[in-house]
């Protein structure tokens, strides 16, 4: 009877049982053995069966039960565990060789080191002060190794305090200067400190870096009497320079990140900096406004129907409104910080640059599933515009790539010192187009939540599966139930929705419950500039307190909601036929306006906004509430929908008055030509 054909992986464990005999029998050798002669060659066999044993690991990595030529029962758990052993064995040797062959220059280095001892004398004597340093350390109890002074990739900086709890672990200090030996996937990696300990250190501690201080540097030249050339002394005033900000200028991010209360995968909020760093660029409220043509005579996406009078509809390449329905297992930061709010930033982007506005949703969630988003929760009365997931877009761009970039981020205050932040939780990717360039079809779409930024590929976050083996066609559905994942669903809009949507900027990103408002600005936006200037060529400053205060109400949404509050119930007193009098709801509008957001804007009890304030808020909401109420009472009293009494009512107050509330200066808001004001390029 011919003998039973071995599998793939029981060769791989008879190799592994092969190599680990090897090993011990290695160990044994050099245990009994001493001698430069046989240190060498104890060293050759230990990179060989290294060597060997990284061979049989690739080999495990790549097999799969499918390649099995018989039923293997617990194969995963088998494979898992001869895994573990070749790890074991790889770490026995490194150990080994570090004990075999110590830190200290390479044979390729002192070959050089020697070249340049035959050229200069200073060189030489530097070389023989390097090689008799380890007996001057001995006689004089100083330190063991010198800190490297060229930039190394190896060399890291520990970010804060560790101290080791078992047999094998690394104390170090904030700003101590480590190299790192190896680096391994569980996150422990094997270290050696300036003073020669080595040990592991995790690596949420450790920063790149590329040595010590120029005062470290400076003692060690002084007592070994060495002289830098000027080169070298511009090249070591970098190198220190580098390490220096390394130490000083820590974020909060990296803080944290030694704390371990920031999952992999996370980043400083890209999108955010934008906001905070390019002012008004990528706010909505720089988006509404009109665009000058190219010979700024003119306007480029603004123009009137002499037939009707209405604002000409404009047809742009993209046009589509989607729901953000949910987020699924979104990672939550660790101890140490206060989240204050949990929200997507989203924007169009072809895989290079912003091509339009930052707009902002506030998710909601529910403490006993944290790891849950959701969006347009179900409320009594106005759902509010931070809150609602319906969206639109509207780009004209003609990139191929064009698609909805969502950045999953939360603001946080540390519980220690107060500090606030934002961090990016990840990021996903709608393209709008399918490979064919065919637009996508109204349907639900789950994307993968990306780690990093978008620039940074294969970046996993916390909650996702690592790579392996696939197992059955039931473990594979589990795990991708487990996988960070965001819902969107593209939808089409009704007729009257889509005529509003035409009449607005080429280019914006917002919230689908304003676009009647955002239609009627417009409108009284063409008016203005179409109609009532005596030329083309007056530049003169207008006076229209709504087109110089309504954009401002696109980058303070609750104001907006105020407004939008006010117009529905102003609408619910309208018949049918003043509903579709355009000059009479211009009309209507503008007392509404003034007597709404207007006053709002201008009052002194009004805090200012800011972001993920949760007292601010408080009080903003408590200030409106308390507008609208006052301003539903007076239309019963009056039978009107809008009264201008407010700023004649002496318990209302009203900020000094400013001639800029009333200015509408076109020189100064007027987008320019498009390819001079184009956003810049994400820098990485």
């Amino acid at each position: 009877m011919p003998p039973k054909r071995k599998g793939p992986l029981q060769l791989v464990q008879r190799e592994t049982d092969d190599i680990k005999r090897k090993v011990d029998s290695l160990v044994k050798d050099v245990q009994t053995h001493s001698g430069t002669a046989h240190t060498e060659e104890a060293f050759q066999r230990c990179q060989e069966l290294k060597a060997l044993t990284e061979k049989t690991r690739g080999t495990l990595k790549k097999l799969t039960k499918a390649v099995e030529p018989a039923p293997v029962g617990n194969y995963d758990q088998r494979k898992r565990e001869e895994e573990r052993r070749l790890q074991v064995i790889i770490e026995r040797l490194t150990s080994l060789s570090l004990e075999l062959s110590p830190p200290g220059p390479s044979s390729a280095v002192r070959d050089a080191q020697e070249e340049e001892s035959e050229e200069d004398e200073d060189d030489d004597e530097e070389d023989d002060d390097e090689a008799d340093e380890d007996d001057a350390d001995k006689d004089d109890d100083k330190t063991a190794v010198k800190p490297p002074a060229r930039s190394d990739p190896h060399i890291y900086v520990a970010l804060s305090n560790f101290k080791g709890e078992q047999e094998g672990d690394l104390s170090v200090q904030r700003g101590d200067v480590l190299r790192i030996i190896r680096k391994t996937a569980d996150g422990w990696w094997l270290a050696q400190d300036t003073k020669g300990n080595r040990g592991v250190v995790p690596k949420t501690y450790l920063k790149i870096g590329s040595g010590v201080s120029d005062e470290d540097d400076e003692e060690d030249d002084d007592d070994e009497g060495d002289e830098l050339t000027e080169a070298q002394e511009k090249q070591s005033t970098s190198i220190w320079s580098t390490v220096r900000k390394a130490l000083t200028e820590i974020d909060a991010t990296d803080v944290l990140s030694a704390m371990g209360a920031i999952p992999s995968g996370f980043r400083p909020s890209t999108l955010n900096k934008l906001l905070v760093e390019e002012g008004q660029t990528y706010r909505g409220s720089h988006y509404i406004q009109p665009e000058l043509s190219q010979s700024q005579l003119s306007f480029r996406d603004l123009f009137l129907d002499p037939d009707t009078g209405r604002v000409r509809a404009r047809q742009v390449r993209t046009s589509v409104c989607f729901t953000l329905w949910s987020c699924r297992m979104i990672p939550t930061p660790g101890v140490g910080v206060h989240v204050l709010s949990r929200h997507i930033r989203l924007c169009a982007f072809d895989g290079t640059q912003v091509l339009s506005n930052i707009h902002t949703v506030r998710a909601t969630y529910s403490a006993k599933n944290p790891k849950t988003w959701t969006f347009s929760p179900r409320m009594s009365g106005d759902l509010p515009t931070l809150l609602d997931g319906d969206c639109f877009l509207r780009c004209d761009s003609d990139s191929p790539d064009l698609g909805v970039l969502f950045e999953l981020g939360v603001t946080f205050i540390r519980n220690s010192t107060g500090e606030r932040g934002d961090l990016s939780c990840g990021w996903a990717f709608l393209k709008l187009t399918d490979p064919a360039g065919v637009p996508l079809t109204a349907r639900t779409y789950e994307l993968p939540v990306n780690g990093g930024t978008p620039f940074e590929k294969d970046v996993a976050m916390e909650t996702s599966v690592t790579r392996g083996a696939p197992g059955s066609v039931f473990q594979q559905m589990l795990q991708s139930r487990k996988q960070p994942k965001l819902i969107v669903k593209l939808k089409s809009a009704n007729s009257r929705t889509r005529t509003q949507l035409s009449i607005l900027p080429d280019t914006l990103l917002y919230s689908l419950s304003c676009v009647h408002l955002l239609a009627l600005h417009r409108q009284l936006l063409a008016d203005t500039l179409l109609l009532d200037r005596p030329t083309m060529q007056n530049a003169d400053m207008l006076c229209s307190p709504v087109l110089a205060t309504f954009p401002v109400l696109l980058d303070q949404p609750d104001l907006l909601d105020a407004l939008r509050s006010a117009c529905l119930d102003a609408e619910s007193n309208m018949s049918r036929a003043q509903k579709r009098d355009l000059p009479y709801l211009k009309q209507e509008f503008f007392k509404i306006y003034m007597s709404s957001a207007y006053y709002l804007l201008h009052s002194p009890s009004l805090p200012c906004q800011r972001w993920a304030d949760p007292h601010s808020e408080e009080q903003r909401a408590r200030v409106i509430y308390a507008a609208l109420d006052a301003l539903k009472h007076d239309q019963r009293a009056t039978g009107q929908s809008g009264s201008l009494r407010v700023f004649v009512n002496p318990a209302c107050q009203h900020q000094a008055f400013d001639v800029e509330e009333l200015t509408f200066d076109l020189l100064r808001v007027a987008r320019g030509n498009r390819d001079l004001h184009q956003p810049p390029l994400f820098r990485r």
